[in-house]
């Protein structure tokens, strides 16, 4: 309901700001850039699905032969007591348990396009456990919110970002990225349980959540007081581990006699129906924000959020030339990377505003990409409240970001 609001809210938003624009500044030009952005937005969807296509055959195929080796079973076993809480309608050895693991994984080492393939497959495979096919069940959302809250420990993508851009310490934005991630996620879980009833004070995900505390805490520590080891953790760790992964995964299907070949083929023959299922979500979704933007109501928005902070006093308004980033990230990552890069631009990159954009890219999640693609890959569209839980995680991160940005970066 609040996805299908939004969606009509951003058209008649534009709608609004155009004739405005056209009635009393004279801009003739405002519908056609309008119309022009409703058509680049339709065909930057279906790139983006054509891209994910590699993305989800490689990962669909390297994920079969982990759940024929075996490896899925133990990382399984491995985090079934916390999942068992969180998930209480998923069975304690269910596929989906190592699938939502390694999504997971991915989203914490920053990549992307890794992370997308293996939630659609973990998606698909707790839609199997769905009883009503149309709409979101309770696993399906807590995964989701916890997906979208997007903890992330090491951003290996924005630092390639700043670094390709020119910064002196690519690095900078490491440490802001993991605090403001980890509040979004907190927070998201803590809604969440909320809705459903789950008592996050159990020994058990006590036991979980403070363990991961303690390594997060411990891993800021140890690169606070070694500066000069973050761009190597973070640029050669997060990929060495993912690619020691894939191996790991190959030496168990050897183990286990499988033709691996053939078992990656079965695997990433469901990559294409996956991607061509979910550009209709991903044209929706791109094409309102295209809109939006095209109408200049964006610039209005904060420019209407700058003069409220005056009203109240708040003179260190600078802040918000960030903001785009973080308000197109819950939409889109690859605008929200635009938007990030140009910032970068104009400002500069090692600039205030430059590393407060990274640190808003880094702390929250494409939100109504994900509810888009992930419950449009397996046919729901009655998400109940998904969509709000996910945007008051990405509040929280972005609250967060901000005051952490002006605590390391000031």
């Amino acid at each position: 309901m609040l996805l299908n609001r939004l969606w009509i809210g951003l058209f008649f938003s534009a709608l609004a700001v155009g004739l405005g624009k056209l009635l009393f500044l004279g801009d003739l030009m405002i519908f056609k850039e309008m119309v022009d952005a409703l058509f680049e937005s339709a065909e930057l969807s279906f790139k983006i699905a054509l891209f994910l296509t590699g993305a989800l055959c490689l990962w669909m195929g390297i994920m079969e032969i982990g759940e024929k080796g075996g490896a899925i079973n133990i990382l399984t076993r491995f985090v079934s007591p916390l999942f068992g809480k969180l998930f209480p309608d998923v069975p304690k050895d269910h596929p989906a348990v190592g699938s939502m693991m390694m999504n997971f994984s991915a989203n914490m080492l920053g990549l992307d396009n890794a992370a997308t393939p293996l939630g659609l497959k973990a998606m698909g495979q707790l839609q199997e456990l769905n009883p009503k096919k149309d709409t979101a069940s309770n696993a399906q959302i807590m995964f989701l919110v916890m997906n979208t809250s997007g903890l992330t420990i090491i951003p290996v993508s924005i630092l390639a970002y700043r670094s390709g851009a020119g910064s002196a310490s690519p690095s900078e934005v490491f440490l802001p990225i993991l605090i403001s991630t980890f509040f979004a996620s907190l927070i998201g879980l803590m809604v969440v349980a909320y809705k459903q009833k789950i008592n996050l004070l159990n020994k058990t995900i006590l036991a979980y959540l403070g363990t991961l505390t303690v390594l997060i805490v411990s891993l800021l520590i140890w690169l606070y007081k070694n500066p000069d080891l973050v761009e190597p953790v973070s640029n050669v760790g997060g990929n060495l581990l993912l690619f020691s992964v894939i191996i790991i995964f190959l030496i168990l299907g050897i183990r286990r006699k499988i033709n691996v070949y053939e078992v990656f083929i079965d695997g990433a023959k469901g990559g294409f129906d996956v991607a061509i299922k979910i550009v209709p979500y991903l044209v929706a979704i791109l094409v309102a924000i295209g809109v939006f933007k095209a109408s200049g109501a964006m610039d209005m928005l904060f420019e209407g959020i700058r003069f409220l902070l005056n009203l109240a006093a708040i003179t260190n308004t600078e802040f918000i030339e960030a903001l785009p980033t973080a308000f197109m990230k819950p939409f889109s990552g690859g605008a929200a990377r635009g938007m990030m890069l140009e910032t970068f631009s104009t400002h500069g990159v090692d600039s205030f505003v430059g590393k407060m954009a990274a640190t808003f890219q880094g702390s929250t999640e494409t939100t109504f990409y994900v509810l888009a693609v992930y419950f449009g890959s397996v046919g729901i569209n009655k998400t109940r409240y998904a969509a709000g839980a996910g945007l008051i995680a990405d509040a929280a991160g972005i609250i967060a970001a901000i005051f952490i940005s002006f605590l390391f970066y000031n």
